[in-house]
């Protein structure tokens, strides 16, 4: 069996009294697609945060290409430069131009110098089709545009497995295909990616597994197929009979 990029073992995590994870465990293989869905406030956006650390857990632990999470002498900053994360909303630098916000990480994280930075900015703002854009700062584009340059930029680190936060949630509707669009290419190119989505759509073109949570736990997690016509779990049943005939 092939050791998974990303392996979450038993995840609690309270605020204060709040149980908000519940022995939650899942696991992503190199290469796969794995959407986690279910309603708000079920602890989607939480789980996913706690893979990079953004989110502490208090007990269980996640092993990310074979580092402890729990392990008190990982480096959690060098962990995080590997684990690509885009959030719901976009986190860009709006004093810097695109391609400023591309190069500032890989210089001083990896070391790269600006020729190099700048050459893989140019790179990526092509690949997210927007080259043409490089000069400009983010305020001067389209919710969808900033969105794609914060996929850019977490691909300017050379990830190992890319996060996805409801990237898609903070987006006029018409803008929220021209980030699928990237986020399947990225996929078709073999990218390891969890992805927080209400996009049941994406989910059943490109994923190989749903993972589905309810108040904290992770009730679902299965094939896609399996997930969209034979899920086991009632809340699941509910959730797509909701979701899929809106």
């Amino acid at each position: 069996m092939t050791t998974p990029i990303i392996d979450i073992r038993g995840i609690d995590k309270w605020y204060g009294t709040h149980h908000v994870l519940k022995q939650c465990s899942t696991h992503v293989k190199k290469g796969e697609i794995v959407v986690v869905c279910g309603p708000s406030g079920s602890g989607k956006s939480t789980l996913i945060k706690t893979v990079n650390a953004l989110e502490p857990f208090q007990k269980g632990d996640i092993v990310v290409d074979g580092t402890s999470l729990a392990a008190k002498s990982t480096d959690l900053p060098m962990l995080r430069s590997r684990v690509g994360m885009v959030f719901q909303h976009f986190e860009l630098f709006p004093h810097l131009d695109l391609t400023r916000n591309l190069t500032l990480a890989q210089r001083i994280v990896l070391g790269r110098n600006e020729d190099k930075a700048r050459a893989k900015a140019r790179e990526l703002l092509d690949r997210v089709g927007l080259s043409a854009h490089a000069h400009k700062h983010p305020g001067q584009l389209s919710g969808g545009q900033q969105q794609r340059v914060a996929i850019a930029r977490a691909l300017s680190m050379d990830p190992m497995a890319m996060l996805f936060d409801e990237p898609t949630s903070a987006l006029d509707p018409e803008m929220v295909n021209e980030v699928l669009d990237v986020m399947v290419e990225l996929a078709r190119e073999g990218m390891t990616m969890m992805v927080v989505t209400h996009e049941m759509g994406f989910a059943r073109r490109v994923a190989h597994r749903v993972v589905f949570m309810e108040d904290g736990a992770i009730v679902e997690d299965s094939p896609t197929d399996v997930f969209f016509n034979d899920a086991a779990s009632p809340a699941v049943k509910r959730f797509l009979s909701k979701i899929l005939h809106h």
